[in-house]
């Protein structure tokens, strides 16, 4: 073999490695947008556990509050049908449905006194407030590992390997302006 032989496959293997490091960390990032959202899910299933706990101590005191306190249950049903199914666009329509309804909620045990003193109601309200904050901190990390991947498969010479490979792009998880900001519970207590 001459020397442009060498030459030759000397840049067909430096392509071959090149190509190799492409796909791995193409690969990290697909598995980083999947640990992400792993984290978004384990924080929706606690606040999931704990709301029917917050209406049945709500429900102790609010008697004639019950289609609030349905209504929070009935958007807790539409966030976890929306979870379960991976519908992004459902599942940001279905936590404005429940933000709402817990700020109504909040907003409704103002006239209860006895319920604002509740050890248990201030316990769970603060969980729920924590939990609410520790959401919206992961879905702007999955959010930032989403925009990460996107804009590597769609970068050259990246996006010929992920092309080849069938990488592709993940949805990000918007959810209504409004939305993005923390709740203000304990303005709603005044």
């Amino acid at each position: 073999m001459d020397i442009g032989g060498y030459v030759m496959l000397g840049l067909l293997v430096l392509i071959a490695l090149y190509a190799v490091l492409i796909y791995n960390n193409l690969v990290q990032l697909k598995h980083a947008v999947s640990k992400a959202w792993s984290n978004i899910e384990v924080l929706l299933k606690q606040r999931h556990d704990e709301l029917p706990k917050l209406v049945e101590v709500c429900r102790q005191y609010m008697a004639y509050e019950k289609e609030t306190l349905d209504r929070v249950m009935r958007a807790r049903g539409s966030v976890a049908r929306a979870q379960q199914q991976g519908d992004l666009a459902s599942l940001g329509r279905a936590e404005d449905g429940l933000r709402a309804g817990l700020g109504q909620l909040f907003a409704v045990a103002e006239a209860y006194p006895e319920l604002k003193a509740d050890g248990r109601f201030q316990h769970l309200e603060s969980r729920i407030s924590g939990l609410e904050n520790a959401i919206a901190d992961r879905r702007e990390f999955y959010n930032e590992c989403v925009n990460r991947n996107n804009v590597r498969i769609e970068q050259f010479p990246d996006l010929v390997v992920a092309h080849l490979l069938r990488f592709g792009p993940f949805q990000l998880l918007d959810f209504p302006a409004h939305q993005t900001r923390d709740p203000d519970i304990r303005a709603l207590f005044g």
